[in-house]
C-alpha cells in the first residue's frame, strides 16, 4: 500500500494542483444517500445534463460558488463498488483516476453506515483526497442510531461532515472543508484498509513486476490489489500492456492465489467493522425505528398492495381537482388569444390566418394546456422517490413480476415508464439476463407515460364528464394488466420457464427535499415545453398544411384522403378518419392527438361528444393508451436490441391496440353504450 509520506498532501502540492483551473468536486455514493440533493442544493439552476462519452450513463454537471471561489461540482454515478461490474462503477472509478478531481466527496447514509463504507474503503485507495459526507443524520436518529462524526474522523483519518441535506444543514460546513482542502490548510492523513497477512507478500510481488508498465495516472498497488480481486477490466488492459514474459508471471501468481480475493474483502470487512464499533451506538435489542413500523404495513403482502392502489388513486384525484381546472382555464386563455390573432391577421392570406389560429395556437398551442396535469404528476412522481417509498412499490410488485418470469429489477425500468418509456428502455440495462431484458423492453412500452396519460386525462371528461376520474383508472389499469397478461404469454415462448433471484435495497424513510422536488419538476417542465416548441409544433404545422390543402377544406385535404384510406378500419372502432389520423400522428410525439383534433376540429371538446358514442370513445381511448409508443421510444428500442426487437414490438403494439379498441366497441355496442 503507499507508504505514510504519499498519505501526506501538502499545501504546496495541494495549491499547485488546482492553481491553474477551477477546482472540481466529486460526489460519488450509492444509489439513495441523497447525492442528488446535495448536488441540487450546491448548483441549483446552475446545472447541464448529458451523457458520458461514448455511454448512454447520465452526466450531471454544475458550478457553485462558495467564499468568492467558482467550483466546478460532477455528480458521480450512483455505484455500491468500485469494481467493474457495471458500467456505472467503471464510469466512476475511471473519472477519479484518469480526471483526478481535486476533492471527492463520499456521501454516505448515516442510518446504514456498514453498507455504505465498502464503496468509502474503495476510494480511499484512489488518488484524489476524499471527504466524508454522513448524510441523513436525522434519519439515523429517528431509527435510534446515534453516529459520533469526530470518532469517526479520528478513526478514518480524513474529513467528516455531518449533514441534512433536506433541512440544507453542513451544506456550508461541507464548502469550507473543500476549501481547506484544497487550498492545503487540512491534514489528510487517511487509514486505509489493508490486505489480511496471508496475502500480503504476494501483493507486494505483484506491485514490484507490474511496477514499470502500470500506464500513467494508475495508481501501482491499487492495481496489483485489482489483479488479485478478479477485475475483468484491469486483468484485460494489463493483459495487454506487460511484457508476455512479464504477464505469465504475473498470471501464474494469480492462478496460484485465487482466494486473495477473499483476503481482501475479509480486510474491508474487519476495517468497515473497527470503524462502526468505534463510532456508531445502535438503538437496543427490541426497539423498532420508524422505517420498519412503517414497512409492517407498507411492505405487507395485502396492507401494503390495498396503501400502493390508494397511492395510485389519489394521484389520479390530485390530477382532476387541481390539473384539469387549470387545464380548462388555459384552454379559455388560448380561445381568446386565437382571437385576437385571427382580428390582427384579417388582412393577411386567409392560408395564414389559418396556419396562426388553428396550425400554431390551435395544435401545439392547445398541447400547452397538459402542462397543470403534468406537473401534478411529476410533483407526485418526485415525492415517492425521495420519500423512498418508490423501492417499495418494486419490492410489492415482485412477486407478480416473477409471474412473468420476471422481478424487481425489471419492474424498476418499467416504473420509469410512467414518467418516459425512453429511460425506460435505458434502464433495461441493468438486467442481466438477455431473454429477461428482451422481454422487458417488449413490455415496457405499454406502461402508459406521463403523455399518454395527459392525453386520456385531457380527453376523458370531454366524454365522460364526472366519471373521467374513474375512467382513466381504469384504463391505466387496464394497461398494466395487459402488460402483466402478454409478459405471461411471452414469458413462455421467449424465457421458457427462466427464472433469475431479486435482492434489492429498501431506503429508509425520510422526508422530501422540496429544492430537490422543485428541480425535479422545472427540468421536466422546461423539457416538455420545449418538446412543445420543437416537435409538437412542427408536426403541428405538418398536420395543417396537410389538412388545409389544396382548396382549404378540411373534408378535401390530403390529410383526409389518408385517413379515409384508413377509415374501414376505423370503423370497427367507431372511429372517423379524423381519429384515425389523431392516432397516427401520436407516433412522433403522444401530445400530438390533441394537437391534430384541434387542427382537424377546432372547439373539439364541443364536437367530440357529438360525433363519438360513449363506446366509440372508449373504444377511441383504448387504443390512445395501447397504441404504438412514440418514434423516440421506437429509436430508442432499436439501439438498445436492434431492428428486430423493434419491428416486434411496433407489430405487438399496434395488434394489441386495435384488437383492444375493436374489442371494447363491439362489447360497448352489445351492451347499449
Amino acid at each position: 500500500m503507499q507508504s505514510p509520506a504519499n498519505d501526506l498532501l501538502t499545501k504546496t502540492e495541494t495549491a499547485q494542483a488546482s492553481a491553474n483551473r477551477t477546482p472540481v468536486i466529486a460526489l460519488a455514493g450509492q444509489p439513495n444517500v441523497g447525492k442528488s440533493t446535495i448536488f441540487n442544493i450546491l448548483t441549483g439552476l446552475n446545472q447541464h445534463v448529458g451523457n458520458w462519452p461514448g455511454k448512454t450513463v447520465e452526466r450531471k454537471t454544475g458550478t457553485c460558488e462558495h467564499l468568492g471561489r467558482a467550483l466546478t461540482v460532477v455528480d458521480l454515478p450512483g455505484a455500491y463498488s468500485l469494481t467493474a461490474n457495471s458500467v456505472e462503477e467503471r464510469i466512476a472509478r475511471d473519472y477519479i483516476i484518469q480526471d483526478r478531481p481535486d476533492v471527492v466527496v463520499a456521501v454516505v447514509d448515516a442510518a446504514i453506515l456498514e453498507r455504505s463504507l465498502y464503496l468509502v474503503a474503495e476510494l480511499l485507495l484512489l488518488p484524489a483526497p476524499v471527504i466524508l459526507v454522513l448524510n441523513m443524520i436525522d434519519v439515523a436518529e429517528q431509527e435510534g442510531i446515534k453516529v459520533e462524526p469526530q470518532v469517526l474522523q479520528a478513526a478514518l483519518g480524513i474529513p467528516v461532515i455531518p449533514m441534512c441535506a433536506t433541512r440544507g444543514r453542513g451544506i456550508h460546513a461541507l464548502l469550507d472543508t473543500v476549501q481547506a482542502l484544497i487550498g492545503g490548510n487540512l491534514e489528510y492523513r487517511p487509514r486505509r484498509p489493508t490486505i489480511l497477512p496471508n496475502h500480503e507478500m504476494i501483493l507486494a510481488e505483484l506491485v514490484r513486476r507490474i511496477a514499470p508498465h502500470v500506464p500513467d495516472r494508475y495508481p501501482v498497488d491499487w492495481v496489483a490489489l485489482k489483479l488479485l480481486e478478479g477485475d475483468s477490466e484491469i486483468t484485460t488492459q494489463m493483459q495487454e500492456t506487460l511484457p508476455n514474459d512479464v504477464w505469465e508471471q504475473v498470471h501464474a501468481t494469480l492462478y496460484e492465489h485465487e482466494d486473495a480475493i477473499l483476503d481482501i474483502a475479509g480486510a474491508r470487512y474487519g476495517w468497515i467493522e473497527r470503524m462502526v464499533r468505534a463510532a456508531v451506538e445502535r438503538p437496543k435489542v427490541g426497539q423498532m425505528g420508524l422505517t420498519a413500523r412503517l414497512d409492517k404495513v407498507l411492505t405487507h403482502p395485502i396492507w401494503g398492495m390495498a396503501v400502493l392502489l390508494a397511492v395510485l388513486g389519489g394521484v389520479f384525484w390530485l390530477t382532476y381537482s387541481i390539473g384539469v381546472p387549470l387545464q380548462t382555464w388555459l384552454s379559455d386563455v388560448l380561445d381568446r388569444l386565437a382571437m385576437v390573432a385571427g382580428q390582427a391577421l384579417a388582412e393577411a392570406p386567409g392560408w395564414l390566418s389559418a396556419l396562426a389560429t388553428d396550425g400554431i395556437i390551435g395544435g401545439a398551442g392547445m398541447v400547452v394546456t397538459f402542462l397543470p396535469i403534468l406537473i401534478v404528476f411529476f410533483t407526485v412522481l418526485a415525492f415517492l422517490e425521495d420519500t423512498g417509498y418508490m423501492a417499495r412499490i418494486a419490492y410489492l410488485t415482485d412477486r407478480f413480476m416473477h409471474a412473468m418470469g420476471l422481478h424487481g429489477k425489471s419492474f424498476i425500468p418499467l416504473l420509469l415508464g410512467f414518467g418516459c418509456n425512453v429511460p425506460a428502455i435505458l434502464g433495461t440495462r441493468i438486467i442481466e439476463t438477455r431473454r429477461a431484458r428482451g422481454l422487458t423492453i417488449l413490455l415496457a412500452p405499454l406502461v402508459p407515460c406521463t403523455a399518454r396519460i395527459a392525453v386520456v386525462a385531457v380527453l376523458a371528461p370531454v366524454f365522460f364528464g364526472n366519471r373521467a376520474g374513474l375512467v382513466v383508472w381504469v384504463l391505466v389499469t387496464g394497461s398494466l394488466i395487459a402488460l402483466a397478461l402478454l409478459g405471461i404469454i411471452l414469458h413462455r415462448f421467449i424465457l421458457r420457464g427462466e427464472q433469475v433471484a431479486f435482492i434489492m435495497e429498501l431506503p429508509l424513510y425520510h422526508l422530501p427535499n422540496l429544492r430537490t422536488i422543485g428541480l425535479y419538476i422545472w427540468q421536466n417542465t422546461v423539457a416538455f415545453l420545449k418538446k412543445a416548441g420543437t416537435i409538437i409544433l412542427l408536426v403541428s404545422i405538418v398536420v395543417w398544411v396537410f389538412s388545409y390543402f389544396p382548396n382549404g377544406v378540411v373534408s378535401e385535404s390530403y390529410l383526409a384522403r389518408a385517413g379515409k384510406w384508413l377509415e374501414p378500419v376505423g370503423q370497427w372502432m367507431g372511429l372517423s378518419w379524423e381519429l384515425i389520423t389523431a392516432l397516427l400522428t401520436s407516433f412522433i410525439a403522444k401530445e400530438n392527438t390533441i394537437a391534430t383534433l384541434g387542427v382537424l376540429y377546432g372547439d373539439y371538446e364541443t364536437v367530440l361528444p357529438t360525433v363519438l358514442s360513449p363506446a366509440g370513445a372508449l373504444a377511441f381511448l383504448t387504443t390512445q393508451i395501447l397504441f404504438i409508443p412514440c418514434v423516440a421510444t421506437v429509436a430508442t428500442i432499436k439501439q438498445e436490441a436492434g431492428t428486430k426487437w423493434m419491428i416486434a414490438s411496433l407489430f405487438l403494439m399496434l395488434g394489441l391496440s386495435l384488437g383492444a379498441g375493436i374489442g371494447v366497441y363491439q362489447l360497448g355496442v352489445l351492451l347499449g353504450l
